[in-house]
């Protein structure tokens, strides 16, 4: 089976490194861009099967990047990451077609759970 694609959109090296180090151990392929040019072009090569993309990238914001994913593949999961206080582009970004967003400093477990879920939901039903 092939390994579902984990694609992490964020301009901080940190935080790039540290998902893909939790996402890579759970048995996802990782990608990271640290801007929505890198992010489309990889989209175009590799398409993931979700995005965990950061709301306030210098350059293309998380919103614009948001609409050429969905232009794109409408299909894309992806799950936002912002800072505190963004609520009014929290809610622009649900209406492109985010499934949820995480607040920064976020929670890496709940972050992990949400992601499994989205990628493992049906899988999980069919074991049992």
């Amino acid at each position: 089976m092939e390994k579902k694609k984990v694609l992490i959109v964020d301009d901080q090296n940190g935080i790039r490194i540290l998902l893909m180090e939790v996402f890579g151990s759970e048995g996802y392929e990782t990608f990271q861009a640290a801007n929505g040019k890198i992010a489309l072009e990889i989209v175009e090569k590799e398409p993931p099967d979700l995005v965990l993309l950061d709301m306030k990238i210098p350059g293309m914001d998380g919103l614009e990047i948001l609409k050429h994913l969905k232009t794109m593949n409408p299909d894309i999961k992806v799950i936002m990451m912002t800072a505190y206080g963004e609520l009014d582009m929290i809610k622009e970004a649900t209406e492109l077609g985010a499934l949820m967003h995480f607040t920064k400093p976020f929670d890496i477990d709940e972050m992990r759970i949400a992601v499994n879920k989205q990628l493992r939901g049906d899988e999980a039903g069919h074991l049992g």
